[in-house]
């Protein structure tokens, strides 16, 4: 359903994603800003990911669903504690997923060309994904939708298919979304892959929270 009701400004933003890429490779000023950016991310290290993924995947979003009270007839949709925990799990997704493109840069290339590109998609959206980021996601959410409930999420996993009713339909929406979007980002030299990153990513934290809403 979230997905569904997304799917407009999901490939708007998309859409400017690739416009960002087009104008890195083919606007001057485009460039010039970008690589402005890309100094100050190199200059920040690994702290320029942990601050930006917990901005564009905890607190905007976060700041949005509490305020609109989307998908809540009774109040805001999470409490102050619900958001801190889920910014400070898109903290710590910053440095991990900037560890992860690093990998990929050093074990197949920082180039691209449509080989390197395609390649780390498969990677990422068919390795990555499914065997740890989307379950640990899934996992996340289940239990700060729960109000923290850690034994109702032993007891959900422990009840059996799982990864089938709760990180199948997940996964599903991170390809529909991120498929296009990696390979957007690939496209990119790797000090700027994690920013265009951060911006898709504001999007899809809403995908998510609908879904787990639904299934929890």
């Amino acid at each position: 359903m979230g997905a569904r009701a997304n799917l407009v400004p999901g490939l708007a933003l998309q859409v400017v994603a690739l416009l960002l890429v087009a104008g890195y490779y083919y606007e001057p000023s485009v460039h010039g800003a970008l690589d402005r950016l890309a100094e100050a991310r190199l200059r920040a290290g690994f702290v320029f990911g942990v601050v930006s993924t917990g901005l564009c995947g905890g607190v905007f979003p976060f700041l949005y669903l509490h305020f609109s009270g989307l998908g809540s007839k009774a109040g805001p949709r999470y409490s102050w504690s619900q958001g801190l925990a889920l910014t400070l799990f898109w903290a710590y997704k910053g440095l991990e997923v900037d560890v992860w493109y690093r990998i990929q840069a050093h074990i197949v290339g920082a180039g691209h060309d449509p080989a390197t590109i395609v390649i780390k998609v498969i990677l990422d959206q068919f390795g990555y994904c499914p065997a740890f980021a989307v379950p640990i996601t899934a996992a996340v959410y289940q239990w700060v939708e729960s109000g923290f409930d850690g034994r109702s999420l032993g007891a959900d996993v422990a009840a059996g298919r799982w990864y089938r009713r709760k990180v199948l339909p997940v996964l599903l929406s991170n390809l529909g979304v991120w498929i296009p979007a990696v390979a957007i980002i690939y496209a990119l030299p790797t000090p700027l892959q994690l920013p265009l990153q951060n911006l898709i990513l504001c999007f899809y934290t809403l995908v998510v929270a609908h879904q787990m809403r639904a299934r929890t």
